[in-house]
């Protein structure tokens, strides 16, 4: 929304602030309000049970499940030995299948549940990170996805807190690196870490006292079981000696083993001298695999083409376009798009190739690789398919997701600036939806794949999609998710946007690029790309896009606090809405204007102009910009004394970004509803309020703002009469201030801690104040006249 992102000060007194933790921990309040324990656990909360599915033909590695069994061989109930057991070996070496067979065997010995995560290490595209496997984690947890900190360092500190009396296991398959697996270590020696890796992980042996166990190929005698154990019902009379030809051609690799038994399975008449004459025939043309070892890849290659010139020709072609897939995971439409089929077609064909263990299914309409046959796939699609045909695969996904994403952002965003894409392409049949919630329910599930989507169009050539598909998702990835992988896709649309000399297109995309950077607190690149374009728009004339620019830095110079610059661009722009007629970015503009009215201390003016902009948008019938009107509204309320009326406006808001499932917005509106609900004396209800607040604003990665939260937090407490707390909230609030270099709400900030301290220590008080008022020295606005007037008086009267 193109509405107010400000981090005024907020509150009957001040700002806000932030917990010494993630969160508000308010003990006692008068009322009865409690804060106690961890922020997403309610109880003992849930007992997560994440484990896929164990190998049904699992075979033997009788040594290795004796190895790990030794693990737990002196583990009394409270202490273990080794807590880190990392299970390397080559790709298609079967190490996720012995650790799962492990796993559900010693189930029992771990009864608060297990954890489990596909780290995808070592797929084409990018790996999964701690922060994101963190989030997951938690979420299973029981904290709420908005509660899970920004930061990777606080988000692993909360994991390891939450386990830190539990008694877990932890499966992280297909590590990477190290990096990716120190930040999700409990630290709780009654708690198992399972890794597995085609690296050695050393670090963690060396710095964790992980304990190793290296896969090697199959021993014959076990080879042979494992094919036998496959084919059983289908071919019991296959020779042992026979058998053990076809165990050495597949390398004796549990992954290659498993699709010849397979395929020999499908085929039971077929004598098996005849299946090992295909297999031995079989070319290794496939490059595109690489798993170490050159006889061992040899082999896998040659199984892989084996059983991929075994499927029927549809399926064949579904599995290579399959490859050129940019993201993770795929549901089934957009398969059917890929290898332009109906939906039901690309079911069936989908269920031939999960039955040939060519992909494995993970959800009712989900599915997904193995990272060596998606590169085979990907190799297949160069080999087989004629480039015209890959360009035109790949220009249908896009063109899928695009329209797809523009269908949803027509409900996510319905009043915001809509890039409009021309229509799809033949043999594109882009998704619809019912309502908001069909729409948010979509992004979330297919944002895994919207900047492997955005980088893949860039990679191919497809510079329309490549600035098109980031304007289209700025409004239609989930509020919660957008900004945070947003700047890259931005950067990406804008390149493309000037190698098609597409001026207005870098505009636009350089507009949301500076809201983009604003969120982060970046103000000077945020002030950076609006004015590049504003610059833009002035060359080509667009009047309208002028206007726009000029609300956009309008909003990022309220967050430096110049509202002398923020006052003359939003009333030029309201001026030229008004001319042009524009109702809605005239209401957008008009709330924006009173924003900044209301930083000055011009309150009748703001109250005037934040009742008409909300009028107008509620006959808009736009609830986003609804309640980003009544926040505002709400605090201008608050600051004239309509202590019951602000309460009203904050609740309402709050209650609209609630039905909206927008967090973003959430976190912000919580704050003028804990100073409203300060300001009349519920103290409970506040540090409520503020604590949610900064787990939101952490999560977001927005420290400016959770430092408000930490803020409110404190001025609550010192009305209290808690001052040791309430100087510890507001000491963390001011360090970020500082850190981020924002001398106004520092300053407003130490006002509050000298407030604090001045019972018990009037001397350090002094000094907080008289630092406040060196960083006030900068502001000229009667707000800022006001608080020198008042800091001065307060220095004077302890002397």
């Amino acid at each position: 929304m193109k509405g107010p992102d400000d981090d005024r000060p907020s509150g009957p007194h001040s700002d806000m602030s932030g917990s010494a933790r993630d969160i508000v921990q308010a003990g006692s309040v008068s009322g009865g309000v409690h804060f106690h324990g961890d922020p997403g656990r309610s109880g003992d909360g849930p007992r997560p049970r994440q484990l896929p599915g164990d190998i049904r033909t699992f075979v033997n590695r009788t040594a290795e499940l004796s190895e790990l069994n030794a693990i737990l061989t002196g583990d009394d109930g409270d202490h273990r030995v080794i807590s880190v057991c990392v299970i390397a070996g080559t790709a298609g070496s079967g190490k996720t299948s012995l650790a799962l067979r492990w796993a559900h065997e010693v189930d029992d010995r771990f009864p608060d549940g297990q954890l489990y995560i596909n780290l995808r290490g070592y797929d084409p595209g990018e790996p999964v990170t701690a922060h994101d496997a963190l989030r997951r984690f938690l979420a299973a947890l029981g904290v709420a996805p908005e509660r899970v900190p920004a930061d990777t360092d606080d988000a692993a500190a909360l994991f390891r807190s939450l386990l830190a009396d539990r008694r877990m296991l932890v499966l992280l398959d297909n590590a990477g690196s190290v990096a990716q697996v120190r930040p999700l270590l409990p630290g709780n020696s009654r708690c198992l870490v399972v890794v597995t890796s085609r690296g050695r992980l050393s670090g963690l042996a060396v710095h964790d006292s992980a304990h190793r166990i290296t896969l090697g190929t199959l021993p014959e005698p076990e080879a042979v079981a494992l094919l036998r154990a496959v084919t059983a019902g289908f071919r019991p009379d296959d020779d042992d000696a026979k058998l053990a030809e076809l165990a050495r051609l597949c390398a004796r690799l549990p992954l290659a083993l498993r699709i010849a038994a397979e395929r020999a399975a499908t085929h039971p008449l077929m004598g098996l001298d005849e299946l090992i004459g295909d297999l031995r025939d079989e070319s290794a043309l496939w490059d595109a695999l690489d798993i170490g070892d050159e006889e061992e890849a040899g082999a896998v290659r040659s199984v892989f083409s084996w059983s991929y010139r075994a499927l029927p020709p549809d399926a064949a072609r579904l599995f290579r376009l399959l490859g050129l897939h940019p993201g993770p995971e795929f549901g089934i439409p957009a398969a059917a798009t890929l290898a332009d089929l109906t939906v039901r077609r690309a079911r069936h064909l989908l269920d031939v190739l999960t039955g040939a263990h060519l992909v494995e299914q993970t959800a009712p309409d989900r599915f997904e690789f193995h990272d060596l046959l998606r590169a085979y796939a990907a190799g297949q699609a160069r080999h087989d398919e004629a480039v015209e045909e890959q360009k035109e695969a790949l220009r249908r996904l896009l063109d899928w997701y695009l329209h797809t994403a523009d269908a949803a952002q027509s409900h996510i965003g319905p009043a915001e600036e809509l890039v409009r894409p021309d229509p799809p392409g033949e043999g594109v049949t882009p998704l619809t939806f019912a309502d908001y919630d069909q729409a948010v329910d979509w992004s979330e599930r297919e944002h895994v794949n919207f900047l492997p989507a955005v980088r893949a169009a860039e990679q191919g050539g497809f510079d329309r999609h490549a600035w098109q598909l980031p304007a289209v998702l700025w409004n239609a990835q989930v509020p919660s998710t957008m900004v945070n992988d947003w700047p890259v896709m931005g950067e990406i649309g804008i390149m493309a946007a000037r190698r098609l000399g597409d001026r207005a297109a870098e505009a636009a995309l350089l507009d949301n690029l500076g809201y983009a950077h604003t969120h982060f607190h970046r103000l000077t690149e945020s002030l950076e790309s609006q004015s590049a374009a504003l610059a833009i728009r002035r060359e080509s004339g667009d009047r309208r896009g002028e206007a726009i620019s000029h609300n956009a830095l309008g909003l990022t110079q309220l967050r430096q606090r110049r509202l002398d610059d923020a006052e003359a661009h939003l009333a030029q722009a309201v001026a030229v809405f008004g001319e042009l007629e524009e109702s809605y970015w005239l209401a957008i503009s008009q709330s924006n204007l009173a924003e900044v009215h209301h930083g000055q201390g011009k309150l009748n003016e703001a109250h005037e102009e934040v009742r008409q902009s909300l009028a107008a948008h509620r006959r808009l019938d736009d609830p986003q910009s609804v309640a980003n009107a009544l926040h505002i509204l709400g605090a201008v309320q608050l600051a004239l004394g309509e202590q019951g009326d602000a309460l009203r406006s904050a609740a309402e808001a709050v209650e609209i970004a609630l039905e909206l499932r927008d967090h973003v917005e959430e976190g912000y509106f919580l704050l003028g509803l804990g100073d409203a609900q300060q300001a009349l004396g519920h103290f409970g209800d506040a540090l409520t309020s503020y604590q949610r607040s900064a787990t939101l604003h952490r999560r977001q990665g927005s420290r400016s703002r959770e430092a408000h939260a930490w803020h409110g937090a404190g001025e609550t407490y010192r009305r209290m009469g808690r001052h040791d707390e309430a100087a510890d909230f507001h000491r963390r609030a001011a360090a970020v201030h500082r850190e981020l270099g924002d001398p106004w709400n520092e300053a407003v900030t130490l006002d509050g801690l000298a407030e604090a301290l001045v019972p018990d220590r009037p001397d350090e008080a002094r000094r907080h104040w008289a630092e406040a008022l060196r960083l006030l020295a900068g502001y000229d606005d009667p707000r800022a006249v006001w608080t020198r007037e008042r800091v001065e008086g307060r220095i004077a009267a302890i002397g």
